[in-house]
């Protein structure tokens, strides 16, 4: 296996993929886009590449092995060498239950093992497979590896993630908190620790990743050691449609006196609720915002309940970690929704945080520091899933060889 070369980074949705050419090395992307409504009468393709955007509309009903076959064919072709050079396919893999704690190469067990999660992540671990599948048929010869959100929360101390329920169920099912957006808390653990210049054992932050989903992470020591999402991705905060912490007696109610069936509450929890449920208008934070400042009460209650959910969480998460080094926001929302964070932190003054205005109004989609000096440290650092599923791919690879 060459010490150079590059990494196609594959994240599957239920009807999307994310795809990316990276160096492992650097970070450095030569080609990064994602095919939308995968499957539908009109998908659509959008990529960069060479500092140029480009857009297609794909025939009706493409899925996820045609766009695969397109990116080997056509767009990676466009790639000059040595930088298409490919070393490994790594994939984005939501949860992996208390079968991974680190990255792995793919083989037949590692499959059985995520389609045995599938239950516990229908939208997304159904949705890697079927990439992974079109990837092991493209590349036969190229390593695949699996990364898993959940693998970074393996660290959590069985107190915080389990749950008061019997403890045979998690004996003989498994049913515990796994976590989630692991391999963004991971990045944005590395990126404070080289920011603040401390080893990460060493550092501990609080991660809040803001975006249609949502969690956040108490990382102590560089190690995830409490997370607001669960069994599934639904546990935690206010999400885009999700509900996030819900009375356990809510779903019972529905079913027993509204006489609501286990799909209709699946779907009411997961696809109805949220910002989209509460303003009744929308899931999408920037058309909340607008709505909001034009006086739609709907958008101004869903925003108000986010934020304090928000604030509550990491308030909480003072208790594990004690010290707390920086407090980021990451995700489409906590990077790009100044309002957001100013929020956030207005509701956090009680542990010493100042939001600096001018620094949080000019902070959008790049790194910075948006608190008052002598205050503790909160910053927006940009997410970078890929490159750590890169780096994974490329030293997995590397070893195997």
């Amino acid at each position: 296996m060459p010490d150079s070369g590059c990494v196609l980074v594959l994240n599957c949705g239920s009807s999307s993929l994310k795809f990316a050419l990276l160096d492992p090395g650097s970070g450095e992307q030569h080609l990064g886009g994602i095919g939308e409504s995968l499957g539908a009468a009109a998908p659509q393709l959008k990529w960069e590449c060479r500092g140029r955007s480009h857009s297609r509309d794909l025939d009706s009903g493409t899925g996820h092995d045609a766009l695969v076959d397109l990116l080997v064919g056509e767009l990676l072709q466009d790639i000059p060498e040595p930088k298409a050079d490919l070393i490994a396919v790594g994939h984005r893999v939501v949860h992996g239950g208390e079968h991974f704690a680190h990255s792995v190469l793919v083989d037949q067990k590692v499959i059985d093992a995520i389609e045995e999660c599938a239950a516990l992540a229908p939208l997304h671990n159904p949705a890697g497979l079927r990439g992974i599948r079109a990837a092991m048929f493209a590349f036969p010869a190229l390593p695949q590896v699996a990364v898993f959100d959940t693998a970074f929360h393996r660290t959590l101390p069985e107190y915080a993630y389990l749950y008061a329920l019997p403890y045979a169920l998690y004996r003989e099912h498994h049913i515990r908190r796994y976590g989630m957006h692991g391999i963004s808390h991971r990045y944005v653990s590395e990126r404070v620790a080289a920011l603040l210049g401390k080893p990460l054992r060493e550092t501990n932050i609080i991660s809040a990743h803001l975006g249609n989903g949502a969690s956040v992470t108490a990382v102590k020591n560089g190690r995830s050691v409490d997370t607001s999402m669960g069994l599934t991705p639904l546990e935690g905060l206010v999400m885009g449609t999700r509900c996030g912490d819900l009375d356990a007696g809510i779903p019972i109610h529905l079913a027993q006196s509204l006489g609501f069936d286990t799909e209709r509450i699946d779907h009411l929890l997961n696809r109805n609720s949220g910002l989209l449920g509460i303003s009744e208008l929308s899931n999408d934070c920037r058309a909340l915002e607008r709505a909001a400042a034009g006086g739609h009460r709907g958008a101004q209650l869903a925003l108000e309940i986010f934020c304090y959910r928000l604030a509550k969480y990491i308030a909480a998460y003072t208790v594990p970690l004690r010290r707390i080094d920086a407090l980021v926001f990451t995700g489409g929302i906590g990077e790009n929704s100044s309002l957001m964070r100013a929020r956030v932190l207005q509701q956090l003054q009680h542990l010493g945080f100042a939001l600096d205005s001018d620094r949080n109004r000019r902070t959008r989609g790049a790194e910075g520091k948006i608190s008052a000096e002598g205050s503790p440290a909160a910053l927006v650092i940009p997410t970078n899933e890929e490159w750590i599923i890169a780096r994974d791919a490329a030293d997995l690879a590397r070893a195997r060889s």
